[in-house]
Parts: structure tokens; sequence; C-alpha cells
């Protein structure tokens, strides 16, 4: 380790730093560098990190600042959309749970109770104007099945096609 500075060091560090070295040095010059350690060692670094500053600022590339701009306009955009979207998916999150969680209580219940419960509807008098029966292949009656039982499920079957479709949506 060298702790005393050459007297040559400033002369040096002057040519490296305007880019002048070796073609504006002396030939007495040329001879001390090769000869003193530490004037060596400072050619060759300052040499080699000014090859790799060279080459760094030649693999960086220079966007238009209007494009930088734009960029930057949408990761703000982004960000703020995300940040009024957050409380919005927990209302919808806690609605769907709610929901999910009366319809599972109810349904719940109904299996408990059995089908005395829609007895009662079954019994209401029928409109004349209203025939649903009409929409419906009659195999699915002989079979069981009552309007009363097929409207719950088809109900259920929508609203969970209109949740998944929305959630599908939300994605892009």
């Amino acid at each position: 380790m060298i702790l005393s500075p050459c007297s040559h060091e400033k002369e040096i560090t002057a040519l490296l730093s305007r880019g002048q070295w070796p073609r504006a040095c002396t030939a007495e010059l040329l001879a001390h560098v090769s000869a003193c350690r530490a004037c060596n060692d400072l050619v060759r670094v300052t040499q080699v990190f000014q090859r790799e500053r060279a080459d760094a600022v030649s693999v960086a590339s220079v966007t238009s600042p209007g494009a930088l701009w734009w960029r930057a306009q949408l990761r703000r955009r982004n960000v703020a959309v995300q940040r009024v979207s957050r409380p919005l998916m927990g209302a919808q999150i806690f609605a769907l749970s709610t929901c999910l969680l009366i319809a599972i209580a109810y349904l719940v219940s109904f299996a408990h109770s059995g089908l005395p419960r829609i007895n009662w509807l079954e019994q209401l008098p029928q409109p004349h104007s209203l025939h649903l029966e009409i929409l419906w292949p009659s195999a699915l009656f002989d079979t069981g099945w009552s309007l009363l039982a097929l409207i719950p499920v088809l109900a259920t079957l929508a609203l969970l096609g209109g949740v998944a479709l929305y959630l599908a949506s939300e994605k892009r």
C-alpha cells in the first residue's frame, strides 16, 4: 500500500478526465507511468471505469419524455383505481357472503321443517292468465318436479352465473 501520493498523479488525473490519455502526454510521463506503481494503477482503474461507463451509456435506451410522462400517468391512474376499488371489493365480498349465509340458513331450516312450508303457496289461487307450465315440458312435472321447486333452482343458477360473469369480466 502506497501512502504518499506521486507528484505526477494530478497531471495524469487531469489528462485522464479530459480523455487525452495517452495522446497528449510526453514520453517522459509514459515512462514514469510504466515505472510508478501508483500511477500505473491509477491509469488502469480510471480507464476501466471510463470504458464501463461508456458501455453503460451506449446500452441505455433513451425514451421520449412523452412516453415517460404517459407511463407515469398510467401508473398513477392504476394506483388510484386500485385504492378506490379496494373498499368496493370488500363490500361486494361482504354482500356475497351474507347472501350465501342467508341462503344456507334458509336451506338448512327448510330441510329441517320439510316440504309443508311451501304447501301454502300451492293453495293460493292461481291466476288464469299465468300458466308457466306451458314453458316447461310435461315430463318434468310427471317426474315429481313442481314449478315452485324449480323456480328457486333456476333463480340460484342465474344469480351464480351473473356473479361468475361479473368476476370474470372484472379481472380484465
